[in-house]
């Protein structure tokens, strides 16, 4: 049996997490952990750092004989105590040990988390919190929550700390604060402190900070929940067009933005840029979707038009002014782009926005004859290329309570994706 034991942040072990250290022939944990707990002066101990060395150790543990020497129901046993931060449950160490042993073989003892006692230092509820961890993992997914998100806990790592987060938001978040966690319940050395992401990324945090909370602090405060976690995805999308403001007939019509939505498939931790965003119909609906989006507009009034839309749908969208393709090398890499103007330069721009993209890019285009090179820059970029010419009519309604049908402007519509990367070496 392997006891995962969470030891809280500073809270004193229960007496039946005490009871197990004692009777333990193996304990694994941090070095501050071991240093903390009373353990028994016969039991092996293991210093957790990578993962896989640990598993072996506990694994080899097991297969040895047991010493009758041990007391209780389990002197046939060998014990095996694994000491973790928080929730071991929660973004924790009990998805290893079950993937090498087994649930059944787990008996785990949570404690609260890192992230719930840092919303607790606040006094403010968490179930509506996005919680994403940047340890050991690329960090520009919980970059792009963060900027997407008014309530966002980022648990962080080597090379994705507070500085990491701040540099990467900086420039993009100015209505975010950053409140960084440090030392969670170590009494006097605890602290909690808010700071501007550009503060975030001009210091040095060192190894004790526990979780980022990432903040809109106009929205921290939400309803009633049902659901925990992030919002739910809208009940509909591909929004009519009265439901944005635009100019004279400057905005994308709903049926292209469903399909091009379908080919985009924005979706939380993304990044979407929108380039030529005009009304910025294609840039809000993303973000309603839960992608980080930023959108490329070179006149001020679509700058202005864009802003509006995104505050009236209640979602964050970054808008920079310039012209495409020039104004793109600021930005961070997007996974999906949508282009939806760029006149002569449009060939160029598929060509820029195809060199970054992760994943797709989608090209929207009423004149027909700026197809083929659209076409042969994201077939020169590598991408699979497919599109459709859409042609749709409207009912419209006419004098005695009968109804016709309205044509609208037929659109092309074009699309790259990314192929997926082959594995040298195998087999077909």
């Amino acid at each position: 049996m392997i006891t995962v034991v969470g030891t809280g942040t500073g809270a004193p072990l229960s007496p039946d997490a005490e009871a197990e250290l004692a009777g333990a022939t193996l304990v694994v944990g941090a070095r501050r952990h071991l240093a903390a707990a009373r353990l028994p002066d016969t039991a092996e101990r293991v210093v957790l750092g990578p993962l896989p060395p640990a598993l072996d150790a506990i694994e080899q543990h097991l297969k040895k004989p047991a010493h009758h020497a041990n007391h209780g129901n389990h002197a046939d046993q060998q014990r095996v105590v694994v000491l973790a931060s928080g929730d071991p449950g929660f973004f924790g160490i009990v998805r290893a040990l079950a993937d090498r042993f087994g649930a059944d073989a787990l008996d785990v003892r949570p404690a609260a988390s890192s992230i719930a006692t840092a919303f607790a230092r606040l006094g403010l509820t968490w179930d509506d919190a996005v919680v994403v961890s940047a340890h050991g993992r690329d960090p520009r997914t919980a970059v792009n929550v963060c900027r997407a998100h008014p309530k966002v806990a980022v648990l962080t790592g080597p090379g994705a700390g507070p500085a990491e987060l701040g540099a990467a938001l900086q420039s993009q978040s100015s209505e975010r604060v950053l409140v960084v966690a440090s030392a969670l319940g170590s009494g006097p050395d605890e602290r909690v402190e808010r700071v501007t992401p550009a503060e975030a990324a001009a210091r040095e945090w060192g190894t004790a900070v526990s979780v980022v909370l990432c903040l809109d602090e106009s929205r921290v405060l939400s309803p009633v929940r049902t659901i925990a976690g992030p919002p739910p995805g809208p009940s509909r999308w591909a929004l009519d067009e009265d439901e944005f403001a635009y100019r004279d007939s400057m905005i994308t019509k709903f049926e292209v933005r469903a399909l091009a939505l379908a080919r985009l498939g924005p979706r939380l931790g993304d990044h979407v840029w929108d380039v030529g965003a005009g009304s910025g119909s294609v840039a809000v609906e993303c973000a309603r979707l839960g992608a980080a989006v930023t959108a490329v507009e070179k006149s001020g009034d679509g700058v202005e038009r864009v802003r509006a839309n995104a505050a009236a749908h209640g979602v964050d969208v970054t808008v920079v002014r310039g012209a495409a393709p020039a104004v793109l090398s600021e930005l961070p890499d997007p996974d999906a782009v949508f282009i939806g103007g760029g006149g002569r330069e449009l060939p160029a721009i598929v060509t820029a926005c195809a060199g970054r993209a992760r994943r797709a890019v989608v090209v929207a285009m009423a004149a027909l004859d700026r197809v083929p090179a659209a076409r042969d820059a994201l077939l020169a970029a590598g991408f699979d290329c497919d599109g459709v010419l859409l042609q749709s009519s409207r009912l419209a309604p006419l004098p005695g309570d009968v109804t016709r049908l309205a044509a609208t402007n037929p659109v092309f519509l074009l699309w790259g994706v990314r192929p997926p990367a082959r594995t040298e070496g195998v087999a077909q």
